[in-house]
C-alpha cells in the first residue's frame, strides 16, 4: 500500500485509529445524503473496521484502493479517497472509480480537490490506468465541482440498479490528464 503526501495532506493506509472517526462522519447525515440510497444508515464501529480491513485486502489485490485522509499539521483524520471498481453500475464497466467522503469540518477548504488530485495521478500514472471515472448523485454539486477542478468531464447520467437514483458519470482519459499536466508545467 502507498502513502501520498501533498502541501496540506497525508494519504495512508487505513488503519484501527481511523474506525472511530470514520464510523462517526458515516454517521452524519449531511455526510451521508447522496451515498447509497439516501437514507443514511450509520455503519457502527463492527462494520467500519469490516470496511477498512476490506479496502486492505483490495489494495493487495489490485495495487489500488482506499487511503486515509489526514491533514498534516495537526495530524486530524478528515475523511478518505479511494480508487475502486464500481461494481453497484455495471454498465459502466470495465471501469475504475475515483471517490471521496470528508467529515463536514473539513468540506470547504479543498481537502477533496487536493486528496482526490494526488489519486487521480497515482492511478493513471504510477498504475497505468487508462481512464478513471468517477458518480455522483445529480444533485450532488460539491463533489461535480472537485471533478471539475481535478479535469474529469461529464460523461452520462444513469441510474443506479439497486436504487434508481439518478447519477452523473465523468471521467477523465490518461490522454486528457497527460494533455492537462503538459499545458499546466507550460503556463
Amino acid at each position: 500500500m502507498v502513502s501520498l503526501t501533498t502541501e496540506r495532506l497525508l494519504l495512508r493506509g487505513s488503519n484501527e485509529d481511523d474506525i472511530d472517526p470514520l464510523a462517526a462522519m458515516n454517521a452524519d447525515p449531511e455526510v451521508m445524503r447522496y451515498i447509497g440510497d439516501g437514507s443514511v444508515s450509520p455503519l457502527d464501529r463492527d462494520r467500519t473496521a469490516a470496511g477498512i480491513a476490506r479496502a486492505q485486502r483490495e489494495w493487495e489485490e489490485r495495487g489500488f484502493g482506499m487511503l486515509s485522509v489526514v491533514v498534516r499539521e495537526t495530524g486530524q483524520f478528515a475523511g478518505w479517497v479511494a480508487l475502486t471498481v464500481p461494481t453497484f453500475l455495471p454498465e459502466i464497466l470495465p471501469a475504475v472509480e475515483i471517490g471521496w467522503r470528508l467529515s463536514r469540518r473539513h468540506w470547504g477548504v479543498g481537502y477533496a480537490t487536493e486528496a482526490a488530485g494526488a489519486l487521480l495521478r497515482f492511478g493513471l500514472i504510477d498504475c497505468g490506468l487508462d481512464r478513471v471515472v468517477s458518480i455522483r448523485h445529480v444533485d450532488n454539486l460539491r463533489s461535480k465541482r472537485v471533478m471539475d477542478k481535478i479535469g474529469m468531464r461529464f460523461g452520462l447520467e444513469t441510474v443506479v440498479p439497486a436504487h434508481g437514483r439518478p447519477v452523473a458519470v465523468h471521467e477523465i482519459t490518461r490522454a486528457d490528464f497527460d494533455a492537462s499536466e503538459m499545458t499546466t508545467r507550460h503556463v
